[in-house]
């Protein structure tokens, strides 16, 4: 169905009808019940808090012993902030967080796996993009700073590509 035909058939429904529709797609889908759930009540501080520490707990698990270091994780979380609307300035704080969290860890630990730094990069990357589009890149240069900073200090394999990402940009 288009969405021209989509807002024909929309149009032709009765008040009541809509409100129905409406609630029988809050309770058979999940994706529009949190969507509804945000809408109504955005509570952004408490989402951020939540992502933060299932991020942090990738690396640091307050459970298990063993770190996951899985990407996927707050990558998943960033796209589901996309999706909902959330403030670009806090999906960017998300982004920034995902980058400075593995660096606290790499500090502590040693990392052999080249793909953690692959990863890593390509996240730094995704997020001056971000920033970039979002016309927000001044508001977060000190903490883009300081990652390049902390991968050159812990001499990441691919540090010069941080540094390099870096002196590309015109503050």
């Amino acid at each position: 169905m288009s969405k021209r035909d989509l807002k024909k058939y929309l149009h032709d429904l009765t008040k009541e009808q809509l409100e129905e529709q409406l609630m029988e797609l809050y309770e058979k889908f999940n994706d529009v019940k949190v969507y509804y759930n945000f809408a109504f009540n955005p509570n952004e501080n408490k989402l951020v808090q939540e992502a933060k520490f299932k991020i942090s707990n990738e690396y640091f698990p307050v459970k298990s012993k063993k770190a996951k270091m899985r990407r996927s994780v707050a990558q998943k979380i960033i796209k589901h902030f996309i999706s909902l609307g959330v403030d670009a300035f806090i999906i960017a704080d998300v982004m920034l967080y995902t980058i400075e969290i593995a660096q606290a860890f790499s500090a502590e630990k040693m990392v052999k796996q080249e793909l953690f730094f692959k990863s890593m990069l390509t996240s730094f990357k995704q997020a001056i993009s971000f920033l970039i589009e979002n016309g927000i890149l001044v508001e977060f240069h000190s903490r883009i700073q300081t990652i390049k900073e902390e991968a050159i200090t812990q001499n990441w394999l691919n540090a010069y590509e941080f540094n390099a990402v870096v002196e590309r940009l015109e503050y």
